[in-house]
């Protein structure tokens, strides 16, 4: 059989459910999905196959407006991640819209050659008369190739879009290996799902401008790996929030990404985590550079 392997990039608003989509299509957990905005800073890409395609899936920052070095950086990456593509996917939450996010997407895509596919997410929770309706005034806008109507959280409608952009991939070899699926390392992965757990546990607290610095990753003989990790925030009082009474709560932030990241990588784990406050960390360099953005942007 021949094999084919193509780029999909992911777009859309904050929260609009792209990393869930991704880890619907792959069939298991890549991208760190929180109810937080903007958690997606890195460019992690998810890898599927459906046949004898394999596809790569770019699951790119939410594409906003961006203030700061940190916002810019992200959206460049975004938009790197759109270039090369076989296909680009925008995913559209149909319950909460975010029309004025969308209306600058839209500007975007309509002069781009690329194969472009909408997918309205969150159909499980929105009636259909809505969604058909949203269908033919977002294609008015753009002239998407294709519509899909899924829920990326209880899978609804995803094989049908695997499917579809599987037969959208041209010839070629496969870039990976069958088993992976995905190319973030695992010292990467490994701060992602400590990262999640922050935002998940303290998300009211916390702005996301935190970061999770890998400092070693070390295989021990018994086939388990040691992690430390430094917790990055920008003043006293929020690094008081992240430990906790008696350091209660960074405990259970730790124990909570112990414990998905040994079922991910498949032995065990021990993570040790200390917290470091640094003022101007969305301004410095080496911090882009781990987490995988171009600080010049």
């Amino acid at each position: 059989m021949t094999q084919h392997c193509g780029l999909v990039a992911v777009i859309g608003a904050p929260n609009a459910g792209k990393s869930t989509l991704v880890n619907a299509l792959v069939g298991q957990k890549v991208a760190i999905t929180s109810a937080k905005a903007q958690t997606t800073r890195a460019r992690l890409l998810g890898i599927a196959i459906e046949g004898e395609a394999q596809l790569i899936l770019a699951d790119t920052p939410g594409i906003f407006e961006p203030r700061r070095r940190l916002d810019r950086a992200m959206v460049a990456a975004a938009w790197e991640g759109a270039q090369e593509a076989d296909a680009i996917l925008l995913v559209v939450d149909a319950v909460k819209l975010r029309r004025h996010e969308l209306m600058p997407l839209f500007e975007t895509l309509k002069n781009r050659p690329e194969r472009k596919v909408l997918v309205l997410n969150k159909v499980d929770a929105s009636a259909k008369e809505k969604l058909l309706t949203l269908a033919q005034e977002f294609t008015g806008e753009v002239a998407f190739d294709e519509v899909f109507f899924v829920s990326a959280l209880t899978g609804d409608g995803v094989p049908q879009l695997k499917t579809w952009l599987a037969g959208l991939m041209p010839e070629g070899p496969w870039h990976y290996p069958e088993d992976q699926v995905s190319d973030a390392s695992e010292r990467l992965l490994a701060c992602e799902i400590t990262r999640e757990q922050l935002y998940r546990q303290l998300h009211e607290e916390l702005p996301y401008d935190a970061a999770v610095r890998p400092e070693s990753y070390t295989p021990r003989k018994d086939g388990s790996v040691e992690i430390r990790q430094q917790i990055v925030v920008t003043r006293d009082g929020q690094k008081a929030i992240v430990l906790g009474k008696r350091g209660a709560k960074i405990k259970a932030i730790g124990e909570a990404a112990r414990k998905e990241l040994a079922e991910v990588l498949g032995h065990p784990v021990h993570l040790f985590l200390h917290v470091k406050v640094e003022e101007n960390w969305a301004e410095a360099r080496d911090i882009y550079e781990e987490i995988g953005l171009d600080w010049h942007k």
